[in-house]
């Protein structure tokens, strides 16, 4: 059945959790592509018959016809299908930027190899802009979007963290284990990142 191809295609999309990466499905991907591609070689073939037969094809209302209207629908449809995959994906990549970090070698590797090349691009020129953009209005914008209470939080390291890392004009080493008393905007690309919790209380 035409535009199945494009409906599992989605459907694999969805079946992911909500806000999370899946890696990409390139087999199923190009298989919705071949679909297309059949789909427009028909309708050529189709049109050409009624061509040859004389028949006027906006006019003429045949099996041949239907024919050709029924692979055109198919093909609108796989082709939207490709679309909200890309899409979607592309949404998450972006929101990657902001929930936790604008630079590609900051994402987790976990989340890196289910990213393709163009989405690694799409995410390098994402971040590029958004950082120009900040550099221009002199706002950090990738920080909490409520006014904290006070502009020094309490963290724990959680995870592995170079050594030697200069804050505030001072070397920091982070041990895991370690706490430690940082500015927000300094912890906070960390505490996204997993390798840093903020302690309450």
């Amino acid at each position: 059945m035409y535009g199945r191809k494009g409906y599992q295609l989605v459907k694999d999309f969805a079946s992911g959790e909500k806000g999370q990466l899946k890696p990409f499905n390139s087999k199923l991907f190009d298989e919705t592509l071949e679909e297309c591609e059949q789909n427009h070689h028909l309708i050529q073939s189709l049109m050409r018959k009624m061509q040859q037969e004389g028949l006027e094809v906006p006019n003429n209302r045949n099996a041949d016809h239907y024919g050709a209207l029924v692979h055109h629908l198919s093909l609108i449809r796989n082709k939207r299908c490709l679309m909200a995959y890309v899409h979607n994906r592309a949404d998450i990549v972006r929101d990657l930027a902001w929930r936790v970090g604008l630079e590609l070698l900051g994402l987790p590797p976990e989340i890196q190899e289910k990213l393709t090349t163009l989405e690694k691009d799409y995410f390098k020129n994402h971040s590029v802009a958004v950082k120009s953009y900040m550099g221009k209005v002199g706002i950090e914008l990738n920080v909490d979007m409520v006014p904290p209470k006070d502009p020094y939080i309490k963290v724990r390291v959680v995870g592995d963290i170079a050594e030697g890392i200069v804050m505030n004009d001072k070397t920091t080493n982070f041990a895991r284990h370690s706490m430690h008393f940082l500015k927000r905007t300094d912890a906070e690309p960390y505490i996204a990142r997993g390798q840093m919790e903020e302690l309450t209380g």
